[in-house]
């Protein structure tokens, strides 16, 4: 009976974007392709996909990423709706973050050597930076852009070479967390705060452009950047917060962990901005409970913005939320071939990523129906 929901689900979904095809052809081994991606293979792969799908080489599969004749970014758009159908909840909160994915050579678009957060150090790989949904329903991948670097925009034969477009100039990860919102907003999804790391929360432009767009937001931010408060004063993140008494700190549950529930000591200090009617901005602290080998409680710092009535709890459950992209991250690359791809090209990247954020989202919309019991779009009568 599972099974049968989630193929009558697939069926449903690919239905749903099927209009992005110009021929029956590509439609079909899409199908095929996301199919694949959510089996139990090994490895997800040109080759592999072809096999499971009856065919005697990848050509097929791989005139799907790089050459056949889909749009790509109606389709992802196509996935973002599907999931705010499925998840969608006014108090959901949107993530932005990276992943690396580990590469050998320097002919796949935008690899170079780099750090990569996943590997934890500087390896040669392409970055791809996303935006993730996150509700009390659950959490999928709904935008995504390839990092490219510097060195590539400048080397415009490299980029031609892989198929980067000539219109595609440098833009940084904070820039490119701005596009995927532009879409979002523009689409109307429902969600009320956004949050991201230390990597975006030090982004001044990403603020300013987040607060011009009354997006309320919690970033990371380090401890050394500067903040003025309302006495017209400023200092660093750690003086200010070291400032408050011991009956500003709460210990508060920010969701359940792999070891229990994700329980900190959290405070906040008013902090001075641009002012807007009904809102606040405030520098928050998140304490470990126990101290680490140096014997020093670890203090991590987030900037916020949001309505004037914001509870400690509502900001620190917003920079508690970070975590599901990072379980998207790892679902989507132990279910859904996120990083199993074997491309070089722009297309052909922006074309698997794709459809692994499909695959992702249908695992999830299908893990909510089952969860009420209710029947699939197409079985309802």
């Amino acid at each position: 009976m599972m099974l049968d929901r989630l193929v009558a689900e697939l069926d449903s979904l690919m239905a749903r974007i099927g209009g992005r095809f110009c021929r029956s052809e590509p439609r079909a081994r899409a199908r095929e392709y996301v199919s694949g991606l959510v089996a139990g293979l090994e490895r997800k792969n040109g080759w592999t996909l072809a096999e499971r799908a009856g065919e005697v080489c990848p050509n097929g599969m791989q005139r799907l990423l790089r050459k056949a004749d889909w749009d790509i970014d109606g389709v992802r758009d196509e996935v973002r709706d599907y999931v705010v159908e499925h998840l969608g909840d006014p108090e959901a909160v949107l993530i932005a973050d990276e992943t690396g994915f580990l590469k050998k050579g320097v002919k796949s678009a935008g690899v170079q050597r780099q750090y990569s957060g996943t590997a934890g150090r500087t390896e040669n790989c392409q970055i791809g930076v996303f935006l993730a949904y996150a509700s009390a329903r659950g959490h999928g991948l709904i935008d995504r852009e390839l990092y490219l670097p510097e060195s590539w925009t400048l080397d415009r034969d490299r980029c031609r070479a892989a198929d980067v477009p000539d219109e595609v100039e440098f833009a940084t990860k904070p820039r490119q967390v701005i596009a995927m919102l532009e879409r979002t907003l523009a689409a109307k999804v429902p969600f009320t705060w956004f949050t991201a790391d230390e990597a975006y929360g030090q982004a001044g432009y990403l603020r300013d452009w987040l607060q011009a767009h009354d997006v309320f937001h919690v970033m990371a931010t380090r401890r050394d950047d500067r903040f003025a408060t309302r006495a017209e004063r400023t200092d660093r993140a750690d003086t200010l917060i070291a400032e408050l008494p011991t009956r500003a700190w709460q210990r508060l549950s920010v969701g359940a962990g792999a070891h229990g529930p994700r329980e900190f000591d959290w405070a906040r200090k008013p902090i001075d901005g641009r002012w807007n009617s009904g809102r606040g901005h405030w520098l928050l602290a998140r304490r470990s409970r126990t101290p680490n080998s140096k014997g020093e409680f670890e203090i991590s710092y987030y900037v916020c913005y949001g309505p004037a009535r914001s509870r400690l709890v509502d900001l620190a459950w917003t920079a508690g939320s970070r975590w599901h992209i990072e379980e998207c991250f790892q679902q989507a690359k132990n279910e859904a071939g996120l990083d199993h791809y074997q491309v070089r090209s722009w297309r052909a990247w922006y074309a698997h990523i794709t459809l692994s954020m499909l695959a992702l989202a249908w695992l999830a919309a299908s893990k909510t129906i089952a969860s009420k019991g209710e029947p699939t779009p197409q079985s309802r009568t």
